[in-house]
């Protein structure tokens, strides 16, 4: 009994500590870099083109204002490393929700984490904390 509530005193120190080192910090990657990355390896299949907002319109919007919200294992990987994983498994959901409904390209995307809406026409955020690395985008998907 004695020995269970020392296990059980230990787990909550550590897990107090875990939850304060936890915090996530802001990273802001190149988006266009990332793409071609993803594209080049077969990652995304390069059907469905990505734009961040101010970067191109037009085109027949099919839907908007899209979200993706995505989250991996960051623990001992560099943020880099994290955030660019992360980021292809956002950019896989928008192009297949795109191909899904005929469109060949999301727009306007802005990161959205937290629902706190961050533009660039350059770089993507991403959170990345000890264990968990998140990337949240929003979008339209628009047939050009």
């Amino acid at each position: 009994m004695l020995l269970q509530k020392i296990c059980l005193a230990t787990m909550l120190a550590f897990g107090g500590i875990a939850t304060v080192q936890a915090a996530d910090k802001m990273h802001d990657f190149n988006f266009k870099e990332a793409v071609d990355r993803a594209v080049a390896d077969g990652t995304l299949d390069g059907s469905v083109k990505f734009y961040l907002a101010g970067t191109k319109s037009g085109g027949k919007v099919i839907q908007k204002g899209l979200v993706t919200n995505k989250k991996t294992n960051g623990f001992a990987k560099s943020a880099e490393s994290a955030c660019d994983h992360v980021l292809r498994s956002a950019l896989i959901q928008f192009q297949n929700t795109a191909k899904a409904n005929g469109a060949n390209a999301v727009t306007n995307l802005v990161s959205f984490y937290k629902s706190n809406e961050t533009r660039s026409t350059t770089t993507y955020q991403c959170a990345k904390g000890t264990a968990v690395a998140g990337v949240a985008l929003k979008g339209d998907i628009v047939k050009f």
